[in-house]
């Protein structure tokens, strides 16, 4: 999954590197801040990525840290307001729909993608408050959880969403994904526990064998996650990891 923490990489050009060097892997972006993009030029690449690499890229969007934002002039005064216009807009621009937006943040004059992708692609939203759950329900495809929840914080999440696509008369498929905070080897429960904060509930995260990895990934698909996203610890070498969960976590899992 390619990022774009401030000030980090770029999340569209790490995609697009990702795509460009494999045939079958499909790739994510965990999370474009809208507050940063203009939604016209979003979608302009989100189309490109998805005509060049049709159906691997899976798109998410969010609404930014705010100390971020507010470092770079971008911060606004309602960010859940902002990301619930903006997946409006997004996934319009993306259906190939004329648009003409005139609320709080997000303005459009009669845009229209010239080259949209053959099939409109999900969008994704990640968010940790619960009014930012419920509004991944009403108006994004599928929604983001970081490593922060257990089980309980992913069930919770569910009821959330499942209200913000009651009140949005919404009844298609809504895809949940998951982050699990993950170590193994000698001195992984330390190395958990340096990446914690205060945030995280007492669940969250795994340290020990594939086994326990395992059971973590399916507790929390068993709370209602359709996909467990598995994360290293800052100081975990990517490919040993890879590895590991290639070769002795995926197998317990199914």
């Amino acid at each position: 999954m390619a990022v774009e923490d401030c000030f980090l990489t770029g999340g569209l050009s790490t995609a697009a590197t990702a795509l460009a060097c494999t045939e079958r892997v499909r790739v994510g972006i965990g999370l474009l801040p809208v507050p940063l993009r203009n939604v016209a030029l979003t979608a302009m690449e989100v189309a490109t990525l998805h005509r060049l690499f049709p159906d691997r890229p899976v798109i998410g969007v969010g609404h930014g840290v705010q100390s971020w934002m507010g470092q770079v002039g971008a911060r606004v005064a309602s960010p859940v307001g902002l990301l619930g216009e903006y997946l409006d807009a997004l996934r319009a621009l993306l259906a190939g729909e004329r648009v003409s937006a005139r609320g709080r943040y997000v303005q459009l004059d009669d845009v229209a993608l010239d080259q949209p992708p053959a099939e409109a692609p999900k969008i994704f939203a990640g968010a940790r408050g619960p009014r930012s759950i419920e509004l991944c329900g009403a108006h994004a495809d599928g929604t983001l959880l970081d490593s922060i929840v257990d089980p309980a914080g992913v069930r919770a999440a569910r009821a959330l969403i499942e209200a913000g696509r009651a009140a949005a008369g919404r009844s298609d498929e809504h895809h949940v994904v998951a982050a699990l905070l993950a170590a193994t080897g000698p001195d992984a429960a330390a190395r958990v526990a340096a990446e914690r904060t205060p945030e995280h509930a007492a669940g969250a995260g795994v340290a020990g064998d594939a086994h326990a990895v395992a059971d973590a990934v399916l507790a929390l698909a068993e709370a209602g996650a359709d996909s467990v996203v598995l994360a290293p610890t800052a100081d975990a070498d990517p490919e040993q990891f890879i590895r590991f969960v290639a070769d002795e976590v995926r197998p317990l899992v199914g």
